[in-house]
């Protein structure tokens, strides 16, 4: 009998100090669910100050508290007589389980090597799907004050083709307000009038044009070197990133097609799949 006792005894002691454990190492309670320090502490950013930092803290918590009381509330008031909830949960398990073998699956066989052959493939099959919604330039430009003494010098430099002459006028890229030399790019027409606002006012802008510009602001060089308007087919290193994502896309799709295949036709020839 006191065997008995002393066992009960030292029970209720262990479960007291787990309890007072529990309150030491805790920054908030809801019933008997506890808060630790070690559940928020990564979750406040370290740029944040002292008291910014106490305030992001207490928004977890609340946070934490409220999501607590509704769940507890919800468990009272809400039945699953029906097995709805639990239907739910079960096939949202067996979703997150499968797709995470997918992704597992694709991360090991993917092929994720795109050859230029394969984007040129793929752009001349399917370039009437990338029409332009926006019209597009490859230029460059160059401004610069209109106080510079050798503004002619400036101007035949940035009309020359040679590398050599580009090469000049990139050393000497701080004396210019902004500048764009590489005209390989192709770019929006819209960024380019908000670059170069005159440009607005001035009729269409056509491939091989050169505009000269000047006003209280200094003066603009611009060489247009080609232009695509709207509706027009949109170049393939324009569309290169998007071309790589959709031949990604087509070769999981075709990978997964094949593993669900193979794995329906093993499980036949195994015995673990018979239709009736």
């Amino acid at each position: 009998m006191k065997y008995y006792v002393l066992h009960i005894m030292l029970i209720i002691v262990l479960i007291s100090c787990n309890e007072k454990d529990k309150k030491i190492n805790a920054v908030a309670r809801v019933n008997n669910n506890y808060l630790y320090q070690e559940d928020i502490i990564n979750k406040i950013p370290e740029y944040l100050s002292k008291e910014d930092s106490i305030l992001f803290r207490n928004n977890i918590i609340n946070s934490w508290a409220t999501e607590q009381l509704l769940l507890e509330k919800a468990k009272i008031n809400v039945d699953d007589n029906d097995g709805e909830i639990k239907n739910l949960v079960d096939r949202y398990e067996k979703e997150l389980l499968i797709d995470k073998y997918k992704q597992a699956v694709l991360h090991q066989e993917l092929d994720t090597v795109l050859t230029n052959s394969d984007i040129d493939e793929y752009y001349e099959n399917n370039k009437n799907i990338y029409k332009l919604n926006e019209d597009l330039v490859q230029l460059k430009y160059i401004h610069f004050s209109s106080e510079l003494n050798d503004k002619e010098e400036l101007i035949k430099l940035f009309k020359s083709e040679t590398k050599e002459d580009i090469e000049i006028l990139e050393e000497r890229e701080l004396e210019f307000y902004s500048f764009n030399f590489n005209d390989s790019i192709w770019i929006s027409v819209n960024l380019v009038e908000k670059k170069l606002p005159f440009l607005k006012n001035e009729n269409r802008i056509n491939k091989n044009q050169f505009i000269q510009k000047e006003d209280s602001l200094g003066v603009y060089l611009v060489a247009v070197k080609k232009i695509r308007l709207r509706n027009d087919i949109a170049p393939k290193a324009y569309v290169v990133s998007t071309i790589r994502q959709m031949i990604l896309h087509k070769r999981k799709l075709e990978l997964m097609k094949r593993i669900e295949q193979t794995l329906v036709s093993d499980a036949i020839n195994n015995k673990q799949f018979e239709q009736y």
